[in-house]
This record gives C-alpha cells, sequence and structure tokens, in this order.
C-alpha cells in the first residue's frame, strides 16, 4: 500500500503536502493529494477500538495544520514573534475544528452527506474568515492557484471559491479510490478508479486554458508611473517628515513623467510623518499646496498616494467605536488612507477598510485589551488601532473619463471586496502597499501573487505600488506584464488597458460561500437530529 499506515507519520506528510503546494515556489498540483493522508488518520481513528477518539483526531489533524501554517506563514516573525505565534495557532485551531465536526458528522450522517457537510462547513468558514474581526484569510485554499493563472480563469465565474470546492471534491475522491482499492502492483482496478477524478482535475484546466486563450488582449493604453522608494519602516520610514517624502517624490519621477504620463502611484502610508494629515485641515496645508504645484506644472496627472490621516473630535465620551482617547474631551480617529490629487480639483480620501488584526484594528477591543495589553497580534503594517469606511470608493480622472479602484494593502486578500470598486465603475485596480515589515520572505510574495487571482476575477488591469517591491502591472489575465525587483529603489513606468466588462464574479460575488453557508447550517442541524442516519440504516 502506498499510504504508510502510522498516524502521526500520515498527519505530517498531509502538512508537507499542503506546504509544498503553496505559493509562491511551491508545487501547485500537490494540493489535490495533501488532504488525502488525513482521511486515511481519521478513517483509522473511527474504525479503531482506542479510547478518546476525539481527542487523538484534533490532535493529528492539529498536528497536520500546524506544519501547513507554520511552513507557510513564519516569515510573520519578522514583525513579530507573538504576532506569528497567535497566528499559526489559532488558524491551526480552526482547521482541526473543522475536522471534528466532520468526525462528528460521519456518526449520524450518510458518509456522502458527511462529505457534503464537510465541503459546505470549510467554505463557509473560508467565508467567515473573510468576515470577523480575526480576519487571516492567507490560507484559504482557492488561493493555492495564484501562480497557476492559465489553470484557473474560470474564477472570473466562482471566484477563489470555485478553487477550494474543486480542491476539496478532488482530494475526497481521490480518498475514497485508495480507500477502497489499495494500489498495489497485482490488482490495478485502482488506476481505472482514479481516472474520473483525474479527469476532474483535467477538465476545469482545459475550460481555463480555452478561456485564456479566447480572452481579448486589450492594447495598453494608459501610462502610469509607480513609486518604489525602497524605505526601511523600521528604522527609517517614520522619522522623517512629509517634506521629505514629497521632494523624494519630485526627485524620482523627475525625469520619468512625459507627455502621456497620466498617473502617478505612491506606496502606502507614503506620507507618514508625525501623526498625519488633519483631515479637516489638508486643504490648507503645506503638503497640499506643495502637491497642487507638482500637478499645475502636469496638469494631466493625477496622484495618488498613501497617507496617514486623522480627524479630532472634542467630546467627553467616545464619538466612534474606533476613537483613541488623547486626554479628557479629546478623541482622535486615525485612518491608513489613500489620497487623490488633480490640478485644481478637490483633493479626495479613501481609507482602508479592511484592517491587519492586532496593529490596524484591536478586535473586541473592550475584551482583550485587559488581558493582552500591548502584546497583540501583529502582521506589520502601521500603530494605532485605525477607524474605517463601510463602503469603497472610486477615484475619478476627470481628463481622461478614467476611474480607479484604490486598493490599500491587507485588502487584496478579499475577493469580494474588490467588486464593489468594480461594480462602482472602476476600469482598473490599484494597490498602493508596503509590504516591507516581512523582509525578503514568502510574504510580500505571496501578497504580489494574491492580487493575481483579483485581476483574474474581475478582469482588470492592476497596478501594484510598494515601498521595497515588488511594483508591478498585472493584466486582465493575471499575467505580470512588469514589475521593479524586491529591495530596488526606482520609478516603473509602463502602461495598463482600462476595461468595462462586468464578470459573473464581480456581479453575483461569493454565492458558491453563502450557498456553502446554508448547506452548512441545514446538515448541522439534520446531524444534530440524526434522522437521515436512521432512515439511511
Amino acid at each position: 500500500m502506498i499510504f504508510y499506515k502510522n498516524p502521526v507519520i500520515l498527519s505530517i506528510f498531509s502538512g508537507v503536502l499542503l506546504t509544498l503546494s503553496w505559493p509562491v515556489q511551491g508545487l501547485s498540483f500537490l494540493i489535490f493529494f495533501s488532504l488525502i493522508p488525513l482521511f486515511f488518520v481519521e478513517d483509522q481513528i473511527t474504525k479503531g477500538s482506542s479510547k478518546r477518539k476525539k481527542l487523538r483526531w484534533f490532535a493529528l489533524s492539529y498536528l497536520g495544520f500546524f506544519i501547513w501554517n507554520l511552513g507557510t506563514t513564519w516569515w510573520i516573525v519578522n514583525s513579530s514573534v507573538f504576532g506569528m505565534t497567535f497566528a499559526i495557532l489559532c488558524n491551526t485551531s480552526f482547521y482541526a475544528i473543522l475536522m471534528m465536526l466532520f468526525h462528528w458528522s460521519k456518526k449520524r450522517l450518510p458518509l456522502r452527506t458527511a462529505y457534503i457537510f464537510l465541503i459546505s462547513l470549510w467554505i463557509a468558514f473560508e467565508k467567515f474568515h473573510l468576515m470577523w474581526d480575526f480576519s487571516w484569510p492567507w490560507l484559504n485554499l482557492g488561493n493555492v492557484f495564484s501562480e497557476e493563472i492559465q489553470w484557473i480563469q474560470w474564477y472570473e465565474f466562482t471566484g477563489s471559491f470555485g478553487g477550494t470546492l474543486w480542491v476539496l471534491l478532488i482530494n475526497i475522491g481521490l480518498f475514497e479510490v485508495f480507500k477502497n482499492h489499495p494500489p498495489s502492483l497485482k490488482n490495478t482496478l485502482w488506476v481505472k478508479k482514479m481516472s474520473p477524478w483525474l479527469i476532474g482535475i483535467a477538465i476545469p484546466i482545459l475550460i481555463s486554458l480555452i478561456l485564456y486563450q479566447s480572452e481579448k488582449d486589450l492594447t495598453p493604453s494608459t501610462e502610469v508611473l509607480l513609486l518604489q522608494p525602497n524605505i526601511n519602516p523600521y528604522n527609517e520610514k517614520y522619522e522623517k517628515e512629509n517634506n521629505y517624502y514629497f521632494d523624494l517624490m519630485v526627485h524620482m519621477t523627475a525625469d520619468q513623467i512625459t507627455n502621456e504620463t497620466r498617473y502617478i502611484f505612491t506606496p502606502e502610508t507614503y506620507f507618514g510623518g508625525g501623526f498625519g494629515a488633519a483631515l479637516e485641515e489638508f486643504k490648507t496645508s503645506i503638503l497640499h499646496r506643495k502637491i497642487d504645484s507638482l500637478l499645475e506644472k502636469n496638469p494631466n496627472i493625477q496622484l495618488i498616494t498613501g497617507i496617514q490621516s486623522y480627524s479630532v473630535y472634542k467630546t467627553e465620551r467616545p464619538p466612534t467605536l474606533t476613537a483613541n482617547f488623547i486626554r479628557d474631551g479629546v478623541w482622535v480617529d486615525f485612518y491608513n488612507s489613500a489620497l487623490k490629487m488633480e490640478h485644481q480639483e478637490n483633493p479626495e480620501f479613501y481609507h482602508k477598510s479592511k484592517l491587519v488584526v492586532g496593529v490596524e484594528n484591536m478586535p473586541y477591543k473592550s475584551f482583550f485589551r485587559p488581558i493582552l495589553g500591548e502584546f497583540l497580534l501583529d502582521l506589520g503594517g502601521t500603530v494605532s488601532s485605525r477607524a474605517i469606511q463601510q463602503s469603497r470608493s472610486v477615484f475619478e480622472h476627470k481628463k481622461i473619463n478614467l476611474k480607479v479602484g484604490p486598493v490599500i494593502c491587507y485588502e487584496s486578500i478579499y475577493g469580494e471586496f474588490l467588486t464593489e470598486y468594480v461594480r462602482k465603475g472602476a476600469h482598473f485596480l490599484a494597490i498602493i502597499t508596503n509590504d516591507a515589515w516581512w523582509g525578503d520572505t514568502p510574504g510580500h510574495k505571496q501578497l504580489l501573487s494574491y492580487a493575481r487571482l483579483r485581476a483574474i476575477e474581475n478582469r482588470r488591469d492592476i497596478v501594484r505600488s510598494a515601498n521595497t517591491g515588488i511594483s508591478a502591472i498585472i493584466n486582465a489575465k493575471g499575467e505580470i506584464v512588469n514589475e521593479l525587483p524586491y529591495e530596488s529603489k526606482g520609478v516603473l513606468r509602463g502602461k495598463f488597458s482600462p476595461a468595462e466588462r462586468i464578470t459573473f464574479y464581480t456581479q453575483y460575488g461569493d454565492y458558491i460561500a453563502r450557498w456553502s453557508g446554508f448547506i452548512a447550517i441545514l446538515f448541522f442541524l439534520i446531524a444534530v437530529s440524526g434522522r437521515l442516519k436512521k432512515n439511511s440504516g
């Protein structure tokens, strides 16, 4: 038999396969076999006579998922040891609980129904993980194909949850084949039984290749400059004033601006001096006047830059849930913002809405602050609790009649979140980010890679300005057509193609996840009643 029977080794094997399949240097094909060893462990425990089956299954599934989480997100340690520990241990627990519920459901549901319950529960959890305050959807299974863009052009119909569904179906199907028809040289029936599931891998890839070839290549028409200043956020970035960064921007772009340049983008929190820019006073600020003077010389250019900003409230009680106490009668909301400016136009702000847990957002602040104090989850970003805006904003370039969706760093992981920009008329998406917190690790590479999924889902070109890299231009097929290497200082000049088509996924979002949530709840209630199991028996 091809599978070793020791449950510990099987669990480790699953964790290793999951890790090796993950972008950006993984072998994505391994994901279709990665959960099979864990299913064998569960089957052994179910059929075995040992006591404490639930505890054993939880521990062994935890082991496999721990290896996966550690092997793919260890780089968080570059910004915080506590942050890495908290993220890995908690996220591992969530996946182990999913498998516990599957184990429980097998006693109360027919086997096929229990599998449907697991698939719907897993997808529903991934959706929940996109929405709650402890959101950390980095390892949602559909993300695994971010480097295999020729396999997943159909994400324009399903989003990344289509990938999760694909992975789970294949793993379950192949497990049943290997369980019921153990591979051997004497009996090759398992090869025949495995064939439909291999076809199940091949058909979506074939469909994707057809879509890839049929997707119309638009001629890039709009020139953009992407600033990559390569500034260390730990010991340099926040020690300098905004005047320094304005002068740096002028210096770096001076010999790059052409008559065709229509946009300049700078990274997340590029203007991050002091406490940031006071929103109510920004139009009369020195920074505003300086930027406007630059744009007066280049009237066809729109600048979109990252900036820290804030609003001050003079009141005895907290005016918002996110307000930070300064002193008696004074509260402040801090924002991680994108600023749009054109000459002789009012400045516009978009405030980051998907915040990094711990640094930008303290989940359930009133509960956790007395317990954790300052030792909060730190994935890298800014400091102090941030406020958000509830809906997406698009910035219009009135001189050329184009709209852009400003996406700030971590937000680019959230598929349905980005569709709102497109539904509001965005002709392209722009990601401004600062990935320098994680150093030269898979972290910044994975975040860039995930952006390719967003391009496919919405069929929109994406321009990406990153502090230390990788700045890039991504086309609507998810191809990186131009980039600046990590830790290089410079300006990436290139062109993108505006688009107007609305994809099925853009229109309907995470419908697979919503239906999965309904099915998971339904089957959970049925499992609690035990009715299906009784009827099948």
